[in-house]
């Protein structure tokens, strides 16, 4: 039987606030491409939506069909607090003026889905008087709080939560998707996603399988390596290594920057770089350079990992440690079930690179082992995210979930890190 909204539109709005790296709209946006693909033959319902993003190269990225981006200006890391990314406004004026357009977007907009990606409330609260307008202009909207499947040590998981607040999380958001396999990291048995939350999870699988891809060649002469340090903002000391390592013999070896590497530290991996490396700040398809390389060097972000999973090429990975132990806690977990290689980010040089390149070029166990326990992981999380989202706009809006308070500057909503995963104070000294 159809309902009264079968037929209709069905609008959603994907938020990402995007201070490092690409890596949140990039998830977001294979979300997106997801439910613009496969949600209509579901609901009956054509799907349109926004991509809010504090990113400004993401427009760069294709948006799926009925998809359109909104950019907020952008905000980096300070030593204490958010700054602004280019604006000459102190850091205030810059988080109120993403929340105007984001408050904007919305309510003018009225999306029946809202997806908010890891920080509930937005840095430093700038998503609360946007939510709360649009609850009180859309009651029927649904939210959703979409966390990665890791994000930093316990204690520190464990100060965050408290300071966005349990119960406001609870009042506000309908579900919450864990986009990871459940057998590889189980934030709620280890306690680190709230028990109180639980009734409200939904693990969803890696979001892995299904991301497009645009079919071109690579720009690169085959046959090839590949080493990729996503945004690039501080990918210079793996870059620099692999750009300055033993390419072995007949292929060619290209070293992807990213859009956010400051140009001094380019000039650096470029001036590194042998006969045989060349060096480029940004690649259209990374999966498909991943796909047809011979091997691949990364550092152990969320996407780039999910786009690795889903290949055969055998991936070194020299996980970031700082300012959070997420990668190194996510790779650690996924070089144990035998998935990827993982090197210590503090015997990073040219001499390891070059010496694991050899191997894994040479050796064809290398990638057939990584492959065969690739294939024992949940891999299948955008087919479950389509199937969630269709059940949740199906389902009329909880009557009992109230507006979101208005309350002081939250920090971002947190995913968890086994105890058992967190590496040492002295570790930690020496990778940093």
């Amino acid at each position: 039987m159809r309902t009264s909204e079968q037929g209709r539109e069905l609008r959603v709005a994907l938020y990402s606030h995007d201070s490092v790296g690409l890596g949140h709209t990039r998830r977001n946006l294979a979300i997106a491409q997801a439910l613009a693909d496969r949600l209509p033959a579901l609901t009956g319902r054509t799907v349109s939506g926004l991509l809010i993003t504090g990113e400004r190269s993401a427009p760069s990225f294709r948006a799926p069909r009925g998809f359109d981006w909104v950019v907020m200006p952008g905000i980096r890391k300070g030593r204490d607090r958010y700054e602004p990314r280019t604006l000459a406004v102190q850091p205030g004026r810059v988080l109120d003026i993403r929340s105007a357009v984001i408050s904007a977007a919305l309510t003018s907009f009225r999306p029946h889905v809202v997806i908010v990606d890891r920080h509930a409330f937005g840095v430093d609260g700038e998503l609360t008087e946007p939510l709360r307008a649009l609850r009180a202009a859309k009651p029927d909207t649904r939210f959703v709080l979409g966390l990665r499947e890791v994000l930093d040590a316990p204690h520190a998981v464990r100060a965050e939560w408290e300071r966005v607040g349990v119960d406001r999380v609870a009042a506000l958001f309908d579900r919450i998707w864990v986009y990871g396999d459940r057998a590889v990291h189980d934030p709620l048995a280890t306690g680190e996603l709230p028990g109180e939350l639980a009734g409200l999870v939904d693990f969803t699988g890696l979001l892995a399988q299904g991301r497009t891809t645009s079919g071109r060649a690579p720009a690169a002469r085959r046959p090839f390596i590949v080493t990729m340090v996503g945004g690039g903002g501080d990918g210079v000391h793996l870059a620099r290594a692999a750009a300055a390592a033993r390419v072995p013999e007949g292929m060619q070896h290209l070293v992807v920057t990213g859009p956010q590497m400051p140009s001094a530290d380019r000039v650096l991996v470029e001036a590194a770089a042998g006969p045989s490396t060349r060096v480029t700040a940004r690649v259209a398809d990374g999966l498909s350079y991943l796909s047809r390389a011979e091997a691949a060097v990364t550092m152990g972000g969320y996407n780039t990992m999910a786009e690795v999973l889903t290949t055969g090429t055998p991936v070194l990975v020299a996980p970031r440690t700082d300012p959070r132990t997420e990668q190194l806690i996510r790779v650690r977990g996924l070089s144990r079930a035998g998935a990827v290689d993982m090197i210590d980010p503090a015997l990073v040089d040219p001499e390891a690179v070059g010496d694991w390149l050899a191997t894994a070029v040479a050796d064809p166990r290398t990638g057939d082992r990584q492959t065969a326990a690739r294939r024992r992981l949940d891999l299948a999380g955008l087919d479950h995210v389509v199937d969630l989202a269709a059940s949740l706009s199906a389902r009329p809006a909880t009557p009992t979930r109230s507006a979101v308070p208005v309350g002081a500057a939250q920090a971002p909503a947190p995913v968890a890190a086994t105890a058992a995963s967190v590496p040492t104070p002295g570790v930690l000294r020496a990778a940093i």
